[in-house]
């Protein structure tokens, strides 16, 4: 009896003894962090990168002066209070691991280290920057397009790809992340990746006018689309889409309505164009196609840049799906932000060298199958098709 009363004591003791040692070993800031000023990137190569605007573009992927306009844009979301335990970290320098985030995909412990910052600090800043610049600039560099705005869009894509009455090519682009706990197969991909779905509509100049974000990985694109906010507000025509109109030059086919481009993954309606499906296509068809794909390639080439420019896109986000939402909304914010028309000049350059005798000629496309169009979606095909032909 004696000996189990003293085990207890024993125990509890011990107990006591672990809880003193973990209450001594935990610090409001590591030593290491503690010398922030001295030695860490923000106070150093941060500092000395002000005065040398090239490289700090390269680092940060835009100059000192757009930098310092997002920060006077949002630094006051990124503001805390400093208490006695600790000073709070400047906005600048959450903005500062944030860009260096997006702009190389490095992980949250390795820019720990760099900048003296706590892991959680960090990952904290990551998500606080994102929503801040979301909340902050999403209606400035990406607001919801007015009849107007559709007219412009429109006038961009026949003026420099010649494909009439156009407001958007569409795609969609799988985001790579951690498979998410308790998930099952929800955001496994046919790419036999975890993702979720970015669905973009971008204007002629690879610029993103609306996107979605968010819908899980096995979705196909063009489900993705049917269930989105663009696909229900094109269906009950609540998006501000200009009336049908005639085709530049002519009136003999009547009024066609303004539409958007994709690949065969979408569905064929009257304001939604998709290529002919086949192998032996005839030589009208195949210069439908050519002209669809020119105009398409514009979304394309805003995932490019997108990718290029924001490098944590080219890796596995180790993220909940939650925050990966915001973190690609800032991107896109980002993109529009600091898109350049000097940015996908390699893609008008790389049209512009084809030669003459292949211009029309584009390969075949295969038939996604389920996206059977309306008698409609048809005919507006078919006076695409014959307007091109006659052009």
């Amino acid at each position: 009896m004696v000996s189990a009363v003293n085990r207890r004591k024993a125990l509890a003791l011990l107990l006591l003894l672990n809880r003193i040692n973990r209450r001594k070993k935990r610090v409001w800031v590591h030593e290491l962090n503690q010398r922030r000023r001295q030695r860490g990137a923000f106070y150093q190569l941060v500092a000395e990168l002000q005065f040398d605007s090239e490289l700090h573009r390269k680092y940060f992927r835009m100059t000192p002066l757009q930098m310092d306009y997002i920060l006077s844009m949002i630094g006051s979301e990124l503001q805390k209070q400093d208490t006695n335990y600790r000073k709070s970290i400047e906005p600048k320098q959450r903005l500062a691991v944030t860009l260096r985030f997006l702009a190389t995909g490095e992980s949250f412990r390795s820019l720990a280290f760099a900048y003296r910052l706590g892991r959680k600090t960090v990952a904290d800043s990551v998500y606080m920057t994102c929503r801040a610049i979301v909340q902050k600039l999403l209606n400035t560099y990406m607001p919801k397009p007015t009849e107007e705005a559709w007219r412009e869009i429109a006038a961009g894509f026949w003026e420099k790809w010649q494909f009439p009455n156009c407001i958007g090519a569409i795609d969609g682009k799988h985001i790579t992340i951690q498979a998410p706990a308790n998930s099952g197969s929800q955001f496994f991909n046919y790419k036999n990746t975890f993702s979720i779905v970015l669905l973009a509509l971008v204007d002629a100049d690879s610029r993103f006018r609306l996107i979605q974000v968010g819908d899980f990985g096995r979705s196909s694109d063009g489900g993705v689309y049917a269930n989105s906010d663009l696909g229900v507000g094109m269906d009950d025509r609540t998006l501000n889409v200009p009336k049908d109109c005639p085709l530049p030059g002519t009136n003999q086919y009547g009024d066609v309505p303004f539409m958007m481009v994709g690949d065969a993954a979408f569905p064929l309606k009257r304001y939604l164009m998709r290529p002919y499906p086949g192998h032996s296509l005839s030589r009208p068809k195949q210069k439908f196609n050519y002209r669809l794909s020119r105009a398409r390639m514009t979304v394309e080439c805003a995932f490019g840049i997108l990718a290029a420019r924001w490098r944590v896109f080219y890796t596995r986000i180790c993220a909940l799906p939650c925050h990966v939402d915001i973190l690609v909304m800032a991107a896109c914010v980002l993109h529009n932000y600091l898109l350049n028309p000097t940015d996908s000049q390699w893609f008008q350059k790389g049209r512009q060298q084809e030669r003459p005798g292949n211009r029309d000629t584009l390969v075949s496309v295969r038939n996604m199958g389920g996206n059977r169009g309306s008698r409609e979606a048809f005919h507006v095909r078919e006076l695409l098709c014959e307007f091109f032909n006659e052009m």
